[in-house]
């Protein structure tokens, strides 16, 4: 683990990806592909434009020792690929029960990068979930594609609210049960 991370995250092994704690290190492929408003408008919590200091603040957040929020980094060097292609993570909603997130750099789109990060988290299960929820915006199948690969089952509709859209979102919510 490198040395600027605040406490001792698992690094989890996939097949072609290793989910590893972020590092300062990140911060400008982070903020470079966080500015993309293909990956901002895909998510509820990136800004679009990018404001000053998100980065920062985001790496912060994600360092923090006990965080409500549990943050990886997707690094594929260990088979010759990149050393961050997206980022994943966890936020612990209740006893038991996790929400997972994630984003894929645009470079890496439809190249079963996000499959990879969602099956080695789900088959880790590092914080000992009994079950994990996600919601994906329904303009995005894809991303609805990644979670039924991976076991998750569809419970229903809802919205979200995207920040770097400004609106409400429709959305598909899923849960994979690991009892």
């Amino acid at each position: 683990m490198a040395e600027d991370t605040a406490f001792a995250q698992p690094v989890i092994r996939g097949e072609d990806v290793d989910l590893r704690p972020l590092t300062k290190a990140d911060a400008g492929l982070i903020e470079f592909y966080a500015a993309d408003p293909r990956v901002a408008t895909m998510t509820t919590s990136i800004p679009h434009p990018l404001p000053p200091g998100t980065t920062e603040a985001f790496l912060a957040r994600a360092m923090v020792a006990d965080p409500r929020e549990v943050i990886w980094a997707l690094d594929s060097s260990r088979v010759g690929g990149a050393e961050l292609k997206g980022i994943i993570s966890l936020k612990r909603m209740d006893s038991g029960q996790s929400e997972i997130g994630y984003w894929v750099a645009p470079s890496w789109w439809g190249g079963n990068m996000a499959s990879a990060a969602v099956t080695a988290l789900v088959e880790a299960n590092p914080l000992g979930d009994r079950s994990i929820f996600a919601s994906v915006f329904q303009d995005n199948p894809a991303s609805a594609r990644v979670l039924t690969k991976n076991g998750f089952e569809y419970v229903g509709d809802a919205e979200s609210f995207s920040v770097a859209r400004g609106a409400s979102v429709a959305t598909w919510t899923y849960i994979r049960k690991l009892d």
